[in-house]
């Protein structure tokens, strides 16, 4: 996949270098779980090889919604609840055979505490989901279901290679048959 997901002007060289020198590698076979909802979130990770997707269950229907995506040179971790420990928001699941350089909270906690450089890390990482999540806030209310798609492919171009519709419309949140009416349209009307 040539574009990530996030694009992320953070320097978070420092951090991936910790990772690195004090991570423990880890693989993972399609629909392993690097966290699950409900369970205390333990890991922050690198993605060396693979992807993988965040899964949330609806309170009323129980019905798993994809809200994010992590690919390869990217961290993936629910950071909120991972520096406390407390429960998961979401699964983190492998969308692929996968690998992970991953350190706990408390690796995590002490590469904080090393400097004021790191603990301005810390800040700015947080600040940096804020406008993720602001961002994808933003999306899911002020955009068509058409103008969510086009996003998705420049974001992440291969992704339709990865993702079967029903994980895109979960993202998209949007129904499966929109999807299908999209990419009918797209391929109709000669636009990509």
């Amino acid at each position: 996949m040539e574009q990530k997901f996030s694009n992320n002007s953070l320097d978070l060289q420092s951090l991936r270098e910790f990772c690195e020198r004090e991570g423990e590698m880890v693989a993972f076979r399609k629909g392993d779980q690097l966290e699950r909802e409900g369970d205390p979130a333990r890991w922050l990770a690198v993605v060396t090889e693979g992807c993988f997707k965040y899964v949330t269950h609806g309170i009323s229907d129980n019905k798993a919604h994809i809200t994010w995506f992590s690919f390869e040179g990217e961290f993936v971790v629910d950071y909120p609840t991972f520096l406390y420990g407390r429960p998961a928001q979401t699964t983190i699941e492998a969308m692929m055979p996968s690998r992970v350089l991953r350190v706990t909270g408390k690796q995590l906690g002490q590469f904080f505490d090393q400097s004021k450089e790191t603990m301005k890390l810390r800040a700015v990482i947080a600040e940096h989901i804020l406008t993720q999540f602001r961002s994808r806030y933003l999306d899911l209310h002020c955009t068509t279901p058409r103008e969510r798609y086009d996003l998705l492919m420049q974001r992440c171009p291969g992704i339709v290679e990865l993702l079967d519709l029903q994980d895109i419309a979960s993202f998209l949140n949007v129904h499966p048959n929109t999807i299908s009416k999209i990419r009918r349209d797209i391929t109709f009307d000669g636009r990509k």
